[in-house]
C-alpha cells in the first residue's frame, strides 16, 4: 500500500543534512547477534547493532513514520557517517532529540530513515585503518541488504549525505547491491587525496589538524573535549549530552565502552598525513598502501558504473576541490547524473558569491532543495517512480547571478584565451616578443588567505569570505590586465604555465585568479597549487577525467627542481564560472605559501627565491576558457 505522507514545504525547512555532531549496539556478549531481529513495525525509533559477516557490530538508528501499519512497505533512506549517527541526550523527549527533525522530514515524505555509525566510530565496533577502507564500505552494503529484508521495506534503498556522508552514499554503490537504486553524494570529496588533503601535492594542515583532532575525540566519545569543557563545565555538558547515542540494548553502557576501547587503535589521520606525501606511500601504523586511491570514490569507478545507480549531486564553486571531482565523474562514467554547481560553501549553508553581500540568503532555499532531493529519490525508489534522471549540469556564474544548463562539460561556446605575464606586472593577451624578461620573487611565508577559505569550509569552517585581497597581494608576485573593454565570462578550468628557476629543490606554487574592481578592491575567484616535486607530467591514463596536465602523484614519478635551472610548471586552477565586468581587471597572483592553510615547503625552513621567465622563449602565463558577454 502507498505510504506517502506529504507535508508543505514550509515544514521541511531544516537543512538537508545535519551539521556538526551528527553524532551504538546491542549484544550482551560477543557472538550474540544484537539487532538480528527485524525492527518492530510499531516502533518509531530503534537503536540496534547489525552484525557483519566478520563479527563486527555496526550501530544504526531506524526511524519509521508515526502510525505505520503492519503490511505497509516503504522505501528507505540511508545516511552513514563517521561523525556519530546520533547524540546520547539525557531526559530529552523523542521530538527534541538530535535527529528527529531529519527523520520527520523523510518519514513524512514516505521514507524510512536509517542512520549508520561507520565501522570504528560512534557506537559501532571495529577499527579505522584509514577513512573509507574496504571493510567499512562493505559494511554499508550489508546494512543496505539488511534494510531491504525488513518487513516494512519495499526492497529499495537510497543513500544521501553531505561531506563524509556524501562519500559513504557514493561508496555504497561499490557493493552493487540490487536494493540500492539511487544515491545523492552532496558536497563530497570524490578524490580525497587530490581534492582535499593534498591538492597539487600540498598538505592542507590547517583543515586536517583540526578535523583529525575532532574526529579523534568523537571516536573516543570525549564529549567534554568536543565541547572544550573542563571541571564543572564538563559535568554540566555530561548532564545533558553523554556523547554518542548507545544502542537500546546497552542499558549499562558496557557495549559502548567496549566499542570505544576498540577505537583507540584507529589511525590518527593528521599524524599519518605528516609522514605521507605521495599517493602510493605507506599510510598510518598499519602500513596501508595506495590509500590515495582506495579511500575515495574515484578509485572505485568501474564498480560504481556497474551498479547503474542514478546520482543527484550538489557542490559549491568554493568548496575545496569538490567541483573538479564532480566534473571528472560526470565525464568518466555513464550513470545518470543530475548536477548542481552553486555559489555555496560546504553544505550550501551560505552564499559565497564574492560579488554579493556576505549575508545574502542561499538560493534555492532549504525547502526547495529538500523537495528536489525527494523528487529525485521518488523517481527511483517509489513503486510508481519513473526510474529516470536527466544527465545534465546546472551551474551558477559568479558575478552574474545567473544559472545555466549544459549536458556537456566544458560547456560549448568558450575559447581558450592565453594571457601572458609581461613587464611591469602587466597581464596581456599579446605574447612577449623580447628574448629576455624575468621577475624575481622571494617567497613570503606570512602570506595567507585566512581561515574562512575554501579549504576550511570543508572541515566545518563555515562561510567562505576572502575579503579584499589587495594587502595580501602586496606579499605576492602579481600580473594585472588593463581594464576590460567588455564583460568577459570565464567558465571552465584555467591552466597556468610557469617557467621559473628556484634556489631550492622543493617548494609549493600557488596561483590565484582574482578580479580587480575600478575602486581597487581585489576579489578572490579561484586558485590552483602544485608542489614542485610533483611537476612531472605522466602519460598513463588517469582514473577519471582531468582538465589540466595529469600527474600520477606517485613517489616513482617525483621530480625535484634543480636549483638555478629553469623548469616548466603547468597546472590547472580549480574550475570556476565568473563574469568579469567591463572596467574591471584580471589579476594572477603567485605565492609560495598560505600560512594558515598549507604545510610549509620546503619543510627544512629554507626560503626559496624565484626567477619567473616572461619572454619569447619562456612565455609564462595562463589560459582562461572565456567568451565575451
Amino acid at each position: 500500500m502507498s505510504s506517502k505522507r506529504r507535508v508543505p514545504a514550509a515544514a521541511l525547512a531544516a537543512p538537508v543534512a545535519l551539521a556538526g555532531l551528527a553524532c551504538g549496539d546491542g549484544a550482551s556478549t560477543p557472538g550474540e547477534a544484537a539487532g538480528d531481529a527485524p525492527v518492530s513495525a510499531l516502533t518509531r525509533n530503534q537503536a540496534l547493532h547489525i552484525p557483519m559477516p566478520d563479527g563486527i557490530r555496526i550501530a544504526v538508528d531506524v526511524w519509521l513514520p508515526d502510525g505505520i501499519q503492519p503490511g505497509e512497505r516503504l522505501p528507505a533512506m540511508m545516511r552513514a557517517t563517521r561523525y556519530w549517527r546520533a547524540r546520547g541526550e539525557v531526559g530529552v523527549p523523542l521530538e527534541e532529540t538530535s535527529n528527529f527533525a531529519e527523520a520527520e522530514r523523510w518519514n513524512r515524505a514516505g521514507y524510512a530513515l536509517v542512520l549508520v555509525d561507520g565501522r570504528g566510530s560512534g557506537a559501532s565496533f571495529g577499527i579505522r585503518r584509514f577513512e573509507l577502507a574496504e571493510d567499512e564500505v562493505t559494511d554499508y552494503g550489508e546494512v543496505a541488504d539488511w534494510i531491504a529484508g525488513q518487513p516494512w521495506s519495499n526492497g529499495r534503498v537510497g543513500a544521501y549525505g553531505v561531506s563524509y556522508a556524501g562519500n559513504t552514499a557514493e561508496m555504497l554503490a561499490v557493493n552493487r547491491s540490487p536494493a540500492v537504486k539511487a544515491v545523492a553524494p552532496l558536497f563530497n570529496d570524490f578524490d580525497n587525496f587530490g581534492h582535499l588533503i593534498f591538492p597539487g601535492g600540498v598538505l592542507t594542515v590547517g583543515f586536517l589538524e583540526d578535523w583529525s583532532n575532532r574526529t579523534r575525540m568523537q571516536d573516543l566519545n570525549d564529549i567534554c573535549g568536543l565541547s572544550d569543557a573542563m571541571g564543572a563545565a564538563c559535568d554540566s555538558v555530561r548532564s545533558r549530552v553523554t556523547g554518542v547515542k548507545p544502542v537500546d540494548a546497552d542499558v549499562d553502557g558496557s557495549l559502548l565502552a567496549a566499542a570505544v576501547a576498540e577505537h583507540r587503535a584507529n589511525t590518527v589521520p593528521f599524524e599519518a598525513a605528516l609522514e605521507y606525501e605521495f599517493r602510493d606511500d605507506p599510510f598510518g601504523p598499519y602500513g596501508e598502501t595506495n590509500v590515495g586511491h582506495r579511500r575515495s570514490p574515484s578509485g572505485h569507478l568501474p564498480q560504481i558504473e556497474e551498479s547503474g545507480v542514478a546520482m543527484f549531486i550538489r557542490v559549491g564553486w568554493q568548496d575545496a576541490g569538490t567541483v573538479n571531482g564532480t566534473l571528472g565523474r560526470y565525464n568518466t562514467i555513464s550513470n545518470a547524473q543530475q548536477v548542481f554547481i552553486g555559489p555555496w560553501d560546504h553544505g550550501a549553508r551560505n552564499d559565497t558569491d564574492p560579488f554579493k553581500a556576505e549575508d545574502t540568503p542561499v538560493q534555492p532555499d532549504a525547502d526547495a532543495r529538500f523537495e528536489e532531493l525527494v523528487a529525485f529519490f521518488d523517481a527511483h525508489l517509489s513503486e510508481d517512480g519513473s526510474g529516470e534522471t536527466p544527465t545534465e549540469i546546472h551551474y551558477y556564474t559568479l558575478g552574474a547571478d545567473r544559472w545555466s544548463r549544459t549536458e556537456t562539460w566544458p560547456p560549448e561556446g568558450f575559447d581558450d584565451v592565453a594571457w601572458y605575464f609581461r613587464e611591469d606586472g602587466a597581464l596581456s593577451t599579446e605574447a612577449p616578443a623580447a628574448e629576455t624578461g624575468e621577475d624575481r620573487y622571494t617567497v613570503d611565508f606570512t602570506a595567507t588567505t585566512g581561515t574562512r577559505n575554501r579549504w576550511y569550509t570543508n572541515g566545518g569552517g563555515g562561510d567562505v569570505v576572502y575579503g579584499d585581497r589587495r594587502d595580501e597581494d602586496g606579499k605576492l608576485l602579481t600580473w594585472t590586465s588593463a581594464p576590460l573593454a567588455a564583460d568577459i565570462e570565464i567558465t571552465g578550468h584555467p591552466v597556468v604555465t610557469l617557467y621559473l628557476a628556484s634556489t631550492e629543490a622543493g617548494g609549493a606554487f600557488i596561483a590565484y585568479l582574482e578580479d580587480v574592481a575600478p575602486d581597487g578592491t581585489v576579489r578572490y575567484i579561484t586558485e590552483g597549487q602544485l608542489r614542485g616535486v610533483m611537476r612531472a607530467v605522466t602519460e598513463e591514463p588517469p582514473l577519471y577525467r582531468k582538465y589540466g596536465p595529469h600527474r600520477s602523484e606517485s613517489r616513482a614519478d617525483a621530480l625535484p627542481l634543480v636549483p638555478g635551472e629553469v623548469a616548466e610548471l603547468s597546472f590547472d586552477l580549480w574550475a570556476t564560472s565568473v563574469l568579469i565586468r567591463a572596467g574591471h581587471r584580471i589579476r594572477i597572483a603567485l605565492a609560495g605559501a598560505d600560512a594558515d592553510t598549507f604545510l610549509r615547503y620546503p619543510r627544512d625552513g629554507s626560503v626559496p627565491e624565484w626567477t619567473v621567465q616572461r619572454n619569447r622563449t619562456h612565455p609564462s602565463g595562463i589560459v582562461l576558457p572565456s567568451r565575451d558577454r
